[in-house]
């Protein structure tokens, strides 16, 4: 293998829907790979038509995965400043309605050809492998990285009989990630605890909010009024993304925020319900579609106001920081890595909150310093991660990789002295192989293998038989 590290990095979206699980892992390879040192590849999900259309924003869609990775790119060199060098790959999903997630269709790790395999960074690898059916990852690659980036046990809390489902998928996440990561990165405490697991938020900053960052410092430094316009909140505009606890907020403290203007952007399935609540409140609370935050719309805001609580590292609320703003969020594990920031104010209670608010409103953003601008960066956050996963270092040993052999599955598998890992990755790997049992577990129907549509699509060579899982 060739002596440079090859990441591989999967992720459960892609660019144009503006996800966070689409955009982080993009800026990931990207500065993984721009001093040559490592090969990279993002592998990503490709989408039928059909699911393109639930899935991406203002009727985008693409007839071939290369006209899509040509998109991304572009978008990408537009905001880094760059011409990237990594590579991108496709890999079989489709978009799950009842979950608003992308999920995998067959196994997704032969993506990578095993000549290639050597370090895998799994973005989301409870999701990734919740319904996986086919090699053991810690088997086909040398190390195996879990980014955590999703609180789901926080979502499902939400849903009808959500304790108890938050109960299950507790212990089924940590069963899967388990089987299939070497090392666990928790972007904050925010998330479900693993065992072995580091928290670190290894992500960083769109560069083009930084610059914005630095003209609104130039602006204050030169007596300037930099910020003219009061709060706003942006997200998808779904109750479970801080929309519910911020209309609450306003709508029980109406008469001591009197004055008070927020303005709300986003979409999402709940837009026409938000307009709804918005509109009963004595408040001017105004309602407008989605826009990119680092639009000229939101530069002279001068108060982000983020109540969330199901976030694990808000991008919105680092993008709001760097473009100098002052942001008003929740005293919660998600906001620890904010509150090194001058101009991040927590609150208790909502009588925190309406004090917070007002004073944001009545005073002028601390000017952010270099090196509090260089923490925001991807600079910054590739030097965190390779520090947490320790691959800015040599390694004392190298680790081996069993050599694949499907027949030998029974053998290797079964005999008495298997580790309780082993036993717990056949009894998945048998689980994930039935389409009734996956169907119980809330798989899509029909996603063990792709489709004749995806291998044409993606060039896939039909099957020679089922493939023997390794151990």
């Amino acid at each position: 293998m060739d002596k440079k590290q090859h990441i591989a990095i999967f992720t459960t979206a892609s660019l144009p829907w503006m996800t966070g699980t689409a955009v982080n892992p993009l800026f990931r390879a990207a500065y993984l790979s721009k001093d040559g040192e490592r090969k990279v590849t993002l592998v990503i999900p490709w989408l039928s038509l059909k699911d393109q259309e639930l899935v991406h924003p203002n009727n985008i869609t693409f007839s071939s995965p290369s006209e899509q990775e040509k998109y991304v790119h572009q978008w990408l060199e537009e905001r880094a400043g760059f011409r990237s060098c990594f590579s991108i790959r496709f890999y079989p999903g489709k978009f799950s309605i009842d979950k608003r997630s992308i999920l995998p269709v067959g196994d997704i790790s032969e993506i990578i050809p095993d000549e290639e395999a050597d370090i895998a960074v799994l973005e989301e690898p409870e999701h990734l492998t919740w319904y996986h059916h086919g090699n053991r990852w810690k088997v086909k690659f040398r190390l195996v990285i879990g980014i955590i980036h999703t609180n789901y046990l926080e979502y499902v809390k939400r849903e009808k009989n959500g304790r108890m489902k938050a109960f299950l998928l507790k212990y089924g996440n940590s069963w899967v990630v388990n089987i299939y990561c070497h090392k666990v990165i928790r972007l904050s405490a925010a998330t479900q605890d693993y065992s072995k697991s580091i928290i670190c938020n290894v992500h960083g900053v769109n560069p083009k909010f930084l610059e914005i960052g630095k003209k609104k410092t130039e602006q204050q430094q030169n007596g300037q009024r930099a910020f003219t316009k009061g709060a706003y909140f942006i997200g998808k505009m779904v109750w479970s993304k801080g929309y519910k606890e911020l209309l609450r907020l306003l709508h029980d403290h109406q008469k001591e925020l009197a004055g008070l203007e927020v303005d709300l952007y986003g979409n999402g399935e709940d837009s026409d319900q938000v307009q709804e609540a918005a509109k009963e409140l004595e408040l001017v609370v105004r309602v407008h579609p989605g826009r990119d935050h680092a639009d000229p719309l939101f530069h002279d805001y001068k108060v982000f106001l983020n109540p969330s609580t199901t976030d694990v590292v808000c991008t919105t609320t680092a993008e709001a920081l760097a473009m100098g703003k002052i942001v008003v969020c929740a005293n919660h594990p998600s906001n620890e890595f904010f509150k090194q920031f001058p101009n991040c104010w927590t609150y208790e209670d909502s009588n925190g909150f309406v004090e917070a608010t007002r004073k944001a409103l009545a005073e002028e953003p601390a000017q952010l310093t270099n090196a509090q601008r260089h923490v925001l960066s991807w600079e910054a956050a590739t030097e965190r991660f390779l520090k947490a996963t320790e691959l800015d270092q040599a390694p004392a040993k190298k680790l081996s990789k069993i050599p694949p052999n499907p027949k030998t599955f029974m053998s290797t598998s079964l005999n008495l002295g298997r580790s309780m890992e082993d036993a717990a990755a056949y009894m998945h790997y048998v689980a994930s192989g039935f389409e009734a049992s996956r169907k119980i577990f809330g798989a899509i129907p029909g996603s063990l293998q792709p489709d004749e549509e995806q291998r044409k699509e993606l060039g896939l060579a039909l099957p020679e038989g089922k493939r023997g899982w390794r151990k």
